[in-house]
């Protein structure tokens, strides 16, 4: 049985008993879960192994790499731009990256590649993987791209693009890279243990990912043994040329080995953040509170942030979602902990969010990425939260 570390506040023991069954009924190999509760942490836990080739164990200390809940804290560091007044949300994109203006882009307002509503969710021609992680050769393919749809007419997830869109003008707007200025401006004032480009001194702090596959490919089974509800987006997997495929598909060669340190280093704003569940858990009580002293975001700003911009069907995931400026916004599949919570899901199962209604910042890390539809483990969490609330 796996030891489960940690502390949880009275009347937060639900979360402690949905974390151990995760160990014991949903996969989990190493993970840990926090929770801040007006301003203040009432659940922070960790349990399992960190590396299952060698058997190191998850400390309190172990750095897990996130996916796409990277996203919510390069989104952060693009509104304190906009806090600052130093970016415009409704400027065009060519305002502050004038070459972006190519190929009939020049009136995309900023605040469509935040809410993945520019159409670029994918390049004519993939770049070799080196490039992409050098970052300038990547800008530039997508300073010269066009769109794949008309910019503004529909939402569609920019699953790897949309770390270099949005990367690229914060580092026009503020002079800074996106991981310097996330370090500087939001990591350094609230002591996060979190980072977008790894320092190699951090490296070995880094838990090694298992990758589990579902029980059934639904893109090798004959059509109609499908369930009708997924047919359409099954479609889509099995179709190279689909926004599906083609999103995930823009560096040569499009898999990429998220335990390399090569990928590790490289700033990828979209998907390779490595920080702590208690990292993520502290941001995103800082956006809606103050924590030991500080505020991310004045409440009007978070308002104009978390409003949303994009919701239905998603020309990439094939399915129902919601954003509002670079947050994921609840739906029925992701329900975090009330209407007005927002934050960003990862590939596998990861999950970070704030419920300002509540007055509840959660963060969830894990190293067994479950691939497929319908992982319960965050989602267990997550109601754990709300039946503590009550």
């Amino acid at each position: 049985m796996t030891t489960i570390n940690g502390e949880v506040a009275p009347g937060f023991e639900p979360v402690r008993e949905a974390f151990a069954a995760n160990f014991t009924q949903h996969g989990d190999i190493g993970a840990a879960v926090c929770v801040y509760w007006h301003g203040r942490p009432v659940v922070d836990l960790w349990g399992g192994v960190a590396d299952p080739e060698t058997g190191r164990p998850w400390t309190r200390e172990t750095l897990q790499l996130v996916y796409s809940a990277t996203k919510g804290a390069t989104a952060t560091a693009a509104h304190i731009l906009v806090e600052r007044g130093m970016l415009d949300l409704d400027a065009p994109v060519a305002k502050y990256w004038p070459e972006f203006a190519a190929n009939g882009k020049a009136d995309i307002p900023v605040r469509w590649l935040l809410s993945h509503r520019a159409g670029l969710v994918a390049l004519d021609e993939p770049l070799p993987l080196p490039q992409a992680l050098a970052w300038d050769p990547m800008a530039a393919a997508l300073a010269a791209q066009r769109p794949l749809w008309a910019p503004g007419t529909a939402h569609g997830y920019h699953g790897r693009t949309w770390g270099w869109l949005v990367g690229e003008v914060i580092r026009r707007v503020s002079g800074r890279s996106p991981g310097r200025f996330f370090a500087d401006e939001i990591a350094g004032p609230l002591g996060l243990d979190f980072y977008i480009g790894l320092p190699t001194s951090e490296r070995d702090r880094v838990s090694r990912m298992v990758y589990r596959r579902p029980a059934v490919d639904l893109t090798t089974v004959p059509a109609e043994a499908v369930p009708e509800e997924l047919r359409e987006q099954v479609a889509a997997w099995r179709d190279p040329n689909s926004f599906s495929n083609r999103a995930y598909a823009v560096t040569d060669p499009a898999a990429i080995d998220f335990d390399s340190p090569e990928v590790q280093a490289a700033e990828l704003p979209s998907s390779n953040g490595i920080g702590t569940a208690q990292a993520l858990a502290r941001m995103y009580a800082a956006l809606i509170g103050e924590v030991d002293g500080v505020r991310l975001l004045a409440p009007e700003t978070l308002t104009s942030a978390t409003e949303e911009q994009a919701s239905g069907k998603d020309q990439v995931l094939v399915f129902p979602s919601r954003f509002g400026v670079g947050y994921m916004l609840p739906t029925d599949d992701n329900p975090m902990t009330g209407p007005k919570a927002f934050g960003h899901t990862g590939r596998g199962g990861s999950l970070a969010f704030a419920d300002p209604e509540h007055g509840i910042a959660f963060g969830y890390v894990m190293n067994h990425i479950i691939s497929g539809s319908g992982d319960p483990r965050a989602d267990a969490l997550a109601e754990a939260v709300r039946m503590s609330l009550e």
